[in-house]
């Protein structure tokens, strides 16, 4: 099963101004994410679609291939990701004469997840062969348990409700909440559909919250550079990931 990696990382951000070349434990966030994606055994090519040059060369540098140049019309503040991934793929395909079986999406601004991570999540699609498989953790919040107001201002629960009967968190079914790590997508899913994980036919590969942070805001990023503090005073990685890397 050949699995190409497709890490996306255009060059603007309005949240954190170059956010996916920031520094995290003294290199660049999307080097976390190439290093776990070359790093991997199961990964055949990773390549980077930037549109932006310092990106792509910083890429580069970190052992990520960067053979094209993402089009300006697929790097703007609104622009979908099944397009870019889809460009990416035609482009290896007309270009290079590559073909895969499974695309990986990988994006950068989840620096946690392991080269392990992605082995687990490849080795699942490979016995189970499903359409998508995805990774997620457990939300902060229950769906179950989340409000919202109505158009009168009041509080009413988001997923209606018998409020007379009392819902304990422990009894609750199980829910999740992709993170945002691995998206894996068979590729005539992806191309012909044009759908990265459809319900119905989508695995789920859970992941713990502290591999599953998603850096989107300042306060991502301060919270980042602690794990990063915590993985030095444990020598090189957190416990939660000791048994994934042995």
């Amino acid at each position: 099963m050949k699995v190409l990696s497709v890490i996306t990382a255009r060059g603007g951000s309005k949240g954190i101004p170059g956010k996916n070349i920031v520094d995290l434990g003294g290199k660049p966030l999307i080097a976390w994410t190439i290093e776990a994606s070359v790093n991997s055994f199961l990964v055949d090519r990773t390549i980077v679609s930037t549109d932006d040059e310092k990106i792509a060369e910083i890429s580069r540098s970190f052992g990520a291939e960067v053979p094209f140049m993402r089009p300006e019309e697929l790097s703007r503040d609104n622009s979908p990701h099944i397009p870019v991934i889809q460009h990416a793929v035609r482009w290896m395909e007309e270009n290079q004469r590559e073909f895969y079986d499974y695309i990986l999406l990988l994006q950068p601004t989840v620096p946690f997840r392991s080269s392990a991570d992605i082995d687990e999540a490849i080795k699942i699609v490979e016995e189970k062969r499903p359409d998508a498989l995805l990774s997620a953790c457990e939300p902060e919040n229950h769906p179950s348990l989340v409000k919202k107001l109505n158009q009168s201002g009041f509080m009413e629960y988001f997923i209606p409700r018998d409020e007379k009967v009392y819902m304990c968190r422990q009894t609750l079914p199980d829910a999740f909440s992709d993170n945002g790590a691995i998206f894996l997508t068979r590729c005539d899913v992806l191309m012909e559909r044009g759908l990265l994980h459809p319900a119905g036919s989508t695995m789920i590969y859970l992941m713990p919250k502290e591999r599953s942070l998603d850096i989107d805001t300042p306060w991502d990023l301060y919270i980042a550079r602690l794990i990063v503090e915590d993985i030095k005073k444990n020598g090189g990685q957190p416990l939660e990931l000791a048994h994934l890397n042995q």
